[in-house]
């Protein structure tokens, strides 16, 4: 399913944080964070960004969103906090039209890195397959780190790799 990527709007916020809380994933802190963030970037006030992915039936209906920013203290290194898409819509390509659209317009832009952190709890195998699936290498573990038994898993993607700035997606090793 192809949809529209545009910027998330203030008009999205609600819709934002109802797509975030709907995962089941995110502690109610962190989808606090999520809106906190989309406030503090409409306000102009933190060089985080959200992209929106918008069903084209529907208009100006959300279905799902990414956020990144640049990392402080790096040079050309930026971090994905959340891509996030609606549980009915998933697999149908959304999160990948996402990430593409991120890395393109980094790669323009002349950045290097992206990092990726997530969880290793089981529910998190889709997620971790997934940027394993679109070129991400996981970098590093750090036990216990979110509660014990919940690791931190570190992924990063080198976007000036020549196979990735072709746009060729690399497959994780069978």
């Amino acid at each position: 399913m192809n949809c529209l990527l545009r910027p998330v709007g203030r008009a999205h916020r609600a819709r934002l944080e109802e797509l975030t809380r709907a995962t089941g994933r995110f502690r109610e802190e962190e989808v606090a964070t999520a809106v906190e963030l989309l406030e503090e970037s409409l306000a102009g006030d933190t060089d985080y960004r959200f992209v929106g992915a918008f069903d084209e039936s529907r208009g100006e209906h959300l279905v799902g969103y990414a956020c990144w920013g640049p990392t402080p203290g790096t040079a050309g290194t930026h971090d994905l906090y959340w891509i996030v898409v609606d549980e009915g819509r998933q697999g149908a390509g959304i999160g990948t039209q996402l990430l593409v659209e991120i890395e393109h317009g980094l790669r323009a832009n002349g950045q290097r890195l992206v990092v990726v952190e997530t969880s290793s709890r089981s529910d998190y195998a889709p997620t971790r397959a997934f940027y394993e699936k679109r070129g991400f290498t996981r970098a590093a573990t750090i036990p216990a780190y979110y509660a014990p038994g919940d690791d931190l898993v570190i992924y990063t993607k080198d976007l000036t790799a020549k196979d990735q700035a072709d746009g060729k997606l690399a497959r994780a090793p069978s």
